[in-house]
């Protein structure tokens, strides 16, 4: 038995983590003979957290694997794709369908929404998070905010969201980069004093580790940034400063204080990095300020889960869905220039768009057939470049 409150893969993949009342209607289906009805079911949304016009899609990789040697068909948008939870109709628009005898597949219902609600919650606000860095890099420092196992999907959903590394080794490994990070206050502490904390720092790691100073542990920020400047000289890369809401004042004018006394001093070249309770908009402003980069933690790992919810719209190839949905299989065609969205029933062609006139393409695509997985599962970096990618086009429109 696990020292640890952490299902196995086994027991998630057998449907031990599933809710009860699905293992109670595969009882039911087996004893009235329902047990063989086939059916198509499709992943939607009807609102996004925080009120968002659009949302990042994260978890993919993990539902294929979980349904990898079930007889199901799966159709799904790529991981990472920007979405809206309706077209521009007002149609909800599935991001994921499964194809299948219900009775084999029920119990993998609730970890299959489990994986992509929570990560694509993550993606999504790291996306904003980004977006309100612009150019200026990101790291995510929220490991400690969340279940330790988790570590290397919440990384990798905030990586897959835009954010430019993560600070745990298992997350990194996720990701294939190497982990970010700076220094912990407690170093300082057990040192005594910050400069012999700075100068063992410099001295204990290899020349692949950026020397980042934190600089708010005991004195005024200003005037730790300029001993740390002193002290390391040329090898400082930045400054960090995490310090407290409790402590802060105004933060922009702290920044403002450490560039200028910074730069007085011919330190120019060196970056001040900020965290501590981070959320896009203080990004937003302190970058204005003159922040060169951001840690941010539980606003990110601890970012509300998408509200996805998994219904059947197809019976033994007839339209059936409950109240509040749209019955039969559909497609979502979107204009790959203007990120529009339109759905249609699967058996219609595309649409040209409305807005440029434009050829759709189509957006649910093979992922799974017959429990073989066919679609690509792309490195979390290829992913994250489309991301951006796409999310450069939302900017652009109207």
């Amino acid at each position: 038995m696990s020292r640890f409150q952490v299902a196995t893969e086994e027991e998630i993949r057998s449907g031990r983590t599933t809710d009860v009342y699905f293992v109670r209607t595969k009882k039911v289906m087996e004893a009235k003979g329902r047990d063989r009805v086939r059916v198509v079911a499709e992943v939607t949304t009807g609102a996004l957290p925080d009120q968002r016009p659009w949302g990042v899609l994260c978890g993919i990789e993990e539902v294929a694997r979980l349904f990898e040697g079930a007889p199901v068909d799966i159709h799904s948008m790529p991981e990472g794709s920007v979405f809206h939870p309706q077209d521009i109709n007002g149609v909800r628009m599935p991001l994921l369908t499964v194809e299948g005898v219900y009775h084999d597949f029920c119990e993998l219902e609730t970890p299959m929404l489990g994986f992509i609600c929570q990560e694509s919650g993550v993606s999504t606000r790291a996306a904003y998070v980004k977006l309100a860095a612009g150019r200026k890099p990101v790291v995510a420092f929220g490991a400690r905010r969340a279940h330790p196992a988790l570590t290397p999907a919440l990384d990798r959903a905030a990586y897959i969201g835009g954010v430019d590394g993560v600070s745990t080794l298992r997350g990194a490994e996720a990701i294939g980069e190497a982990p970010m990070g700076t220094m912990p206050h407690s170093l300082m502490i057990v040192f005594g004093d910050q400069a012999s904390a700075w100068r063992a720092y410099d001295e204990s790691l290899g020349p692949e580790v950026p020397r980042v100073a934190l600089v708010d542990t005991y004195w005024d920020e200003k005037v730790e940034a300029v001993k740390a400047a002193e002290v390391l000289g040329d090898r400082l890369s930045a400054v960090r400063l995490d310090t407290p809401g409790s402590r802060r004042g105004d933060f922009p004018s702290i920044i403002r204080e450490v560039r200028w006394e910074l730069d007085l001093r011919g330190h120019s070249g060196v970056g001040i990095f900020v965290s501590g309770g981070l959320d896009e908009e203080a990004v937003r402003t302190l970058g204005e300020a003159g922040a060169d980069g951001f840690g941010v933690g539980t606003y990110v790992s601890c970012a509300p889960a998408v509200d996805f919810a998994f219904d059947i719209v197809e019976v033994e190839g007839r339209p059936s869905a409950k109240r509040g949905k749209l019955g039969g299989r559909k497609q979502v065609w979107r204009c790959p220039r203007c990120m529009v969205d339109i759905v249609r029933p699967a058996t219609e062609a595309g649409p040209g768009c409305p807005r440029c006139g434009g050829e759709m393409e189509e957006m649910l695509r093979p992922l799974i057939r017959g429990g073989e997985i066919v679609g690509e599962l792309p490195e979390p970096k290829e992913i994250r470049r489309r991301t951006l990618a796409q999310i450069d086009l939302m900017k652009s429109q109207p």
